[in-house]
């Protein structure tokens, strides 16, 4: 990451965003005179600040592990309309971070856990649910109708479409990640600083750096990332301090410590002006590149690998999951050789060209994508296990836990 910053020139002074974003709205009401009053009597906020809040529209993407501090902190702190994009379910193990949601709420879609959460804490938010998945043909719309956007996503197809979505519209927006220990945080703003692809230009190669779902998340950490994008949010809106544009925050929960680094915008770097093909742009294969020539069932590897066990049948059954996944569920009898070692090239000594092989991950997505390079490789003999361990575990061993 350094080197791509320097590549830039550093500046000696990071950009300043402009004044506040968001004109007060109405006087506010002897209710909310109570509820903010502990920030009505600090000057900088005071309620001229308080008032922008309460006029203020966010977009929060996502209403998972980052999104429920995020909506949580921004519905205490009085931001008038909150909009949250999900089209994902309440899962069991969502719980072990994803704050907003309840062991009651396990099923339901998350936007609508969200929104019951919101209003328990704070009826006078209004909150607009958006159950989609944001992609190119709808990321325009939805955040016209918003002064600030706050990126929680967890992969690079959609945190690249926010950048390029918010800089068409000129519209800033507050980033955060999280991977296991680590967590960043930044303010992007293509009027006035950088953009997210000033700090990454180009994507890193799919399947290098993992998901939370496939390499996990140390769960407190979304609240330390979380509430430092609020903080953002909330300084963007009320004009008060000094933002994180043109500089990353990075906190390593392990060390329990945060540092700085500088980004600068990247001179010769063309304006955005459309959108694009992000998976493409981020070079992920779709599952259904695979064909079902290529693809088994959970009931066929089964018969296939009992067939093996009497010596019938030979073929090599590879998961491509990372190391804790595995050792939280797997098939008996197969290796493992994890899909950034495959797809980065240092694993194709251990696949022989000669024997059938059948790649398996979680749902199927990385082994679609194993399965792609692996016939660009030369591979004949290979397919993938449609579903993933996921089917294999509902169809053939039931009692073996899920994640």
């Amino acid at each position: 990451m350094a080197s791509q910053l320097s590549a830039h020139g550093i500046p000696a002074t990071p950009p300043s965003a402009p004044g506040p974003l968001v004109d007060p709205g109405p006087d506010l009401t002897p209710e909310e005179v109570e509820r903010y009053s502990r920030h009505l009597i600090i000057p900088e906020i005071g309620a001229l600040g308080q008032r922008r809040l309460k006029n203020a529209k966010v977009l929060v993407i996502g209403a998972g592990g980052l999104g429920s501090p995020t909506l949580l902190y921004l519905a205490a702190a009085g931001v008038g309309t909150l909009g949250i994009i999900d089209d994902d379910d309440v899962d069991l193990s969502n719980l072990q971070r994803q704050v907003i949601h309840g062991v009651a709420d396990v099923g339901r879609p998350k936007t609508a856990s969200a929104r019951d959460a919101i209003a328990a804490l704070n009826p006078l938010v209004e909150v607009r649910l958006h159950d989609v998945r944001l992609d190119a043909t709808n990321a325009l719309d939805l955040f016209a109708g918003y002064d600030l956007i706050i990126d929680g996503a967890d992969n690079f197809a959609t945190r690249y479409l926010v950048n390029d979505a918010a800089a068409i519209l000129g519209k800033p927006y507050v980033w955060g990640s999280i991977f296991r220990f680590d967590g960043q945080v930044s303010v992007f703003w293509e009027q006035h600083g950088p953009t997210y692809r000033d700090l990454y230009p180009e994507a890193p190669p799919a399947g290098s750096v993992p998901s939370c779902g496939e390499g996990g998340v140390f769960g407190m950490l979304c609240a330390a990332v979380g509430s430092l994008m609020v903080t953002e949010a909330v300084k963007l809106i009320t004009g008060v301090g000094r933002s994180l544009l043109g500089r990353v925050a990075l906190f390593d929960a392990l060390g329990g410590t945060w540092r700085e680094i500088r980004v600068s915008r990247d001179p010769a770097a063309p304006r955005i002006t459309e959108l694009t093909d992000y998976e493409a742009f981020c070079g992920i294969a779709p599952a259904a590149d695979a064909g079902t020539e290529h693809t088994v069932t959970a009931t066929q590897l089964a018969t296939m690998l009992a067939s093996r066990k009497a010596g019938l049948k030979d073929f090599q059954l590879v998961d491509v999951r990372e190391s804790g996944e595995f050792d939280i569920v797997r098939i008996e009898g197969a290796r493992l050789i994890p899909q950034g070692r495959i797809l980065a090239g240092d694993a194709w000594a251990e696949l022989p060209q000669d024997t059938d092989i059948v790649f398996h991950c979680k749902g199927g997505t990385r082994s679609a994508a194993v399965l792609a390079a692996a016939r660009a490789a030369g591979y004949e003999r290979v397919s993938h296990l449609e579903g993933g361990i996921l089917a294999w575990v509902r169809e053939v061993e039931p009692q073996k836990p899920v994640y």
